[in-house]
């Protein structure tokens, strides 16, 4: 199986080596002088532009998503080194960067590692939110973001930019197919109301059967895809102001039945759940800029009300009478979020910038859980409150040597209750920041150190409570009974890059080293209690357990060969292990892997400009295998995935056709291994898996009115 892994990457990389090879001969052949073809990126998410040039980060444009026919950021996810997901849910909607990283919710609320911004919404703890239907990029800083975000952005940050009304009157209607019974509608309008107003209106929906056949039931769409998303915005641009006010409305409907007792795509649920998420956020920013201050104010809110509900069989009554259980779960949160945050900043910076703000957050999150195991159901209320201060200062030392340094202050008010009976208040005071130097080796490369610390708030153990409340039978002595609490996470990241920018704008470069120092480390406990049935209850909880340390490299180029060509590759290695960490079984686990820690990513992009109207893409991505948890060694495999993309543009007409999978990889994005479920066994102990994405493809075709 290993000899036959090897040879399938091994073919697959070669492959698009000789297709590299032959595409730089014909460019070569073709080439011309270039001006710079290569475009300087703007990072967004930053605190100021020039952020981008001292950290590691991975632009997702347009274009990108497009060719992977991509309806969630999880479609592009294997673009970006060092970055993971894990499901357990409809889509991947937990992610990881460099190894850190919530990988499901269940109970409590989330205290975020990986923070997400939409037109600098925060929406972390809904990954289900980011559909990427009319966004323009999406930008992943990687490494603690802690001068931006506080206590949250630990790992990195996440960026999702939708595109702004522009002065022009235009629309375009769009129609989709693609395998599994998928499909889609889109529909765009903008126009200039007058001189300094414009509006824009998008919407899309989204359909899919999944790749799960339910053989109980006889269906084949328990694990299928529902997804609107509406997007209104309006600029009003006058003199030195613009205002910007956005609405985003998203309702998803999605099945969720992908657990298989038997480890395939075919499942025994009688009674499937399903991963819903009826959302919708609004903002609005003011930008005033004055002759000697530049201010931001940006207010925003989000509503959402998410329901996330399985089997907790997998089979159905009668599997094996007398023996199997049967029960379900089921978790109803609502989550309200409103948020305020100030920037002012010089208008025309000199050698000295800086910038200095204010944030503000209230939120509340409530759950009703409705299990069967529950006598009644489970509720439980957080209300948050944080408020912070942060600012940051880059000086020019001399012409080649820069010095940068952020910091954040940052308070937050807990409190929670639930029914259990447990109330939890606290107030936590947090602090982070960041120093870089960046020096300017000659006019086509720089490099930078930086030193950053991050950290993760502490929290409530919910689920503790609510498994204990339910199986007080079957728990006569728990050392956990009192664990409601678990302590902040903090992190020491330190990095050292290189960038490279070609003169003619051939090439670009970047390479970031980085090593990163995790200190009262967040893990994800597992407890695992017989019931009185045979069957098991498998609880997660957060635990200060352990320390660990992740380090390793992200390497990126974008190679323009000529006008038509362009050779875009990306490589991520990590080294994520624990320096000293006992999990709940006694297992002593310092010096093995943190689990959804790839040891290596890369890709490898071929765009090329075939005449005006037609071009193409060959892409090919690949992963190490990596555990699923810290509780057992069940693993995802190694996986190699060859996507391809071909797309016409003629007058006002867009055709494209995609492929994501061609060679039909079987991939894994969640898994168990220390229970039983499989009552025709015994319940005997074995690995579950639930699989990501086989063999898709599609086609897309667009029409544009005016513009």
């Amino acid at each position: 199986m290993r000899l036959s892994r090897l040879v399938n990457r091994f073919s697959l990389i070669r492959c698009i080596a000789l297709s590299a090879v032959a595409l730089v001969q014909i460019a070569m052949v073709s080439a011309q002088p270039l001006e710079r073809v290569v475009e300087e990126v703007v990072v967004i998410g930053t605190l100021m532009s020039s952020d981008a040039d001292r950290l590691s980060s991975t632009t997702i444009d347009a274009s990108d998503m497009r060719s992977r026919g991509a309806a969630h950021f999880e479609d592009v996810l294997t673009a970006i080194p060092n970055v993971s997901a894990s499901a357990g849910a409809s889509r991947q909607r937990f992610f990881q960067i460099r190894g850190i990283g919530e990988r499901s919710q269940f109970i409590e609320p989330i205290n975020p590692s990986v923070v997400i911004l939409q037109d600098g919404v925060d929406i972390s703890g809904l990954g289900a939110a980011l559909t990427t239907f009319d966004t323009t990029r999406i930008d992943v800083l990687r490494g603690p973001q802690g001068s931006i975000m506080g206590a949250g952005a630990l790992a990195g940050l996440i960026a999702a930019q939708t595109q702004t009304p522009v002065k022009q009157t235009k629309a375009s209607l769009a129609f989709g197919l693609e395998s599994h019974g998928g499909e889609r509608v889109e529909v765009v309008g903008n126009t200039a109301l007058t001189d300094t107003l414009s509006v824009r209106a998008a919407h899309q929906t989204y359909q899919s059967d999944g790749w799960i056949d339910n053989t109980y039931l006889g269906v084949s769409d328990t694990s299928n895809r529902d997804e609107s998303t509406t997007r209104i915005s309006m600029r009003h641009s006058y003199a030195r102001d613009t205002v910007d006010v956005g609405v985003t409305r998203l309702s998803i409907n999605n099945g969720y039945d992908a657990f298989s007792l038997d480890n395939t795509r075919e499942t025994l649920s009688d009674d499937p759940g399903e991963d819903s998420l009826d959302f919708i956020s609004a903002f609005m920013r003011w930008r005033h800029e004055g002759a000697a201050h530049t201010s931001s104010l940006q207010v925003s809110r989000v509503d959402a009300e998410a329901m996330y509900s399985y089997d907790e069989d997998w089979s159905f009554v009668g599997i094996r009478p007398f023996w199997e259980y049967s029960s379900f779960d089921a978790y109803d949160r609502t989550v309200k979020r409103n948020t305020i945050e100030w920037h002012l900043s010089p208008s025309e910076p000199d050698t000295t910038d800086w910038i200095v703000g204010f944030y503000g957050r209230e939120e509340e999150e409530s759950m009703l859980r409705d299990y069967t195991y529950l006598d009644t159901p489970f509720d439980s209320a957080n209300h948050a409150d944080t408020a912070a201060v942060f600012g940051q200062v880059t000086t020019a030392l001399d012409d080649t040597l820069t010095l940068t340094v952020g910091a954040r202050a940052e308070r937050r008010e807990v409190d929670y209750r639930d029914s259990a009976p447990v109330s939890e208040r606290f107030s936590a005071q947090y602090w982070t920041g960041h120093v870089s130097l960046e020096k300017q080796l000659n006019p086509e490369s720089t490099a930078y150190v930086t030193v950053s610390r991050g950290v993760r708030a502490g929290g409530v153990n919910a689920a503790l409570s609510s498994t204990l409340l339910a199986l007080t039978d079957e728990v006569a002595v728990d050392p956990y009974t009192d664990q409601t609490r678990f302590d902040e996470e903090a992190l020491l990241n330190y990095e050292l890059g290189l960038r490279y920018a070609a003169a003619d704008g051939r090439l670009s470069t970047a390479l970031a080293l980085f090593s990163m120092h995790r200190d009262d480390q967040q893990v994800k406990g597992s407890l695992v209690i017989p019931r009185t049935d045979g069957s098991t209850s498998f609880t997660d909880f957060t635990d200060n357990a352990a320390t660990g340390t992740n380090r390793g490299l992200e390497l990126s180029m974008i190679w323009q060969a000529s006008q038509a060509f362009q050779v875009a590759a990306s490589f991520g290695h990590l080294v994520a292990q624990f320096d000293d960490y006992t999990n709940v079984d006694g297992l002593d686990l310092a010096g093995r892997d943190q689990p959804h820690a790839p040891s290596w990513q890369y890709r490898i992009n071929i765009a090329w400009q075939i005449s005006q109207a037609l071009s193409a893409s060959l892409e090919g991505t690949g992963r190490d295998s990596f555990y699923l948890s810290d509780r057992h060694s069940v693993q995802s495999p190694e996986a190699d995935l060859l996507n391809a993309n071909i797309t016409w543009n003629r007058a006002a007409w867009s055709v494209s056709l995609w492929g994501r999978n061609l060679t039909d990889e079987l991939t894994v994005t969640r898994g168990f291994g220390t229970f039983g479920n499989d009552p025709r066994k015994d319940y005997a102990l074995e690995p579950y898996y639930q699989f990501g994405e086989p063999r898709t493809l599609g086609a897309t075709v667009s029409y544009q009115f005016g513009g």
